[in-house]
Parts: C-alpha cells; structure tokens; sequence
C-alpha cells in the first residue's frame, strides 16, 4: 500500500476529518539527507476535525504524530501539519474568498 494511502486510512480512523490533503513532497528533497530512493518520505497534510476542539496547536501535532508513530519510525522522514477545527478551516476559506 502506498504509504500516503496508509497515512488517509490512519487520519481518517483516528480524526473522523471533514477535510484531509495529504501532499507528497517527496520529489523536492530527492538526494537529500533522510530522502529515502522509494519515495513517499516527505509529505504535507491538512487535518480538519472535529477532535481538535479545545486543543492547542502543539496538542493538535502530538495527537497527529501518535496516530502515524509507526510510520514516522518506519518510513516518513518529514511530515509539515496544519491542524484545524471545522470553525477555523471555515474562517480560513471565507477570507480567500474576500
């Protein structure tokens, strides 16, 4: 299994996200120290869920991280979060839009 569809299924499992973008990142660190030859070690993902309620920003990644330990140990070298609740991800469109 591709390791950005084993990062969906964990996130969705755990998180329940209205919103979830997982990006693969992979190619702009090839040759670099930690990027693995097989790909899929660098990736940025949007996480927007109802269980981040009344969480900090560093509470919100800890959560992440736990949730993906296994993969983070075995196979991402990199992960860039961005953590929302739907009212923050909401406010976040509305400005685009204005």
């Amino acid at each position: 299994m591709q390791v950005a569809n084993q990062i969906r299924d964990i996130l969705t499992e755990h998180f329940s996200p209205v919103e979830l973008q997982i990006i693969d990142d992979s190619s702009k660190h090839a040759g670099h120290s930690g990027a693995d030859p097989r790909g899929e070690s660098h990736f940025s993902v949007l996480v927007v869920s109802e269980k981040f309620e009344g969480q900090n920003r560093v509470n919100r990644q800890r959560l992440v991280y736990g949730a993906l330990d296994t993969l983070l140990k075995e196979r991402v070298h990199a992960l860039a979060l961005k953590t929302m609740t739907p009212d923050e991800y909401k406010a976040v469109l509305a400005n685009r839009t204005n």
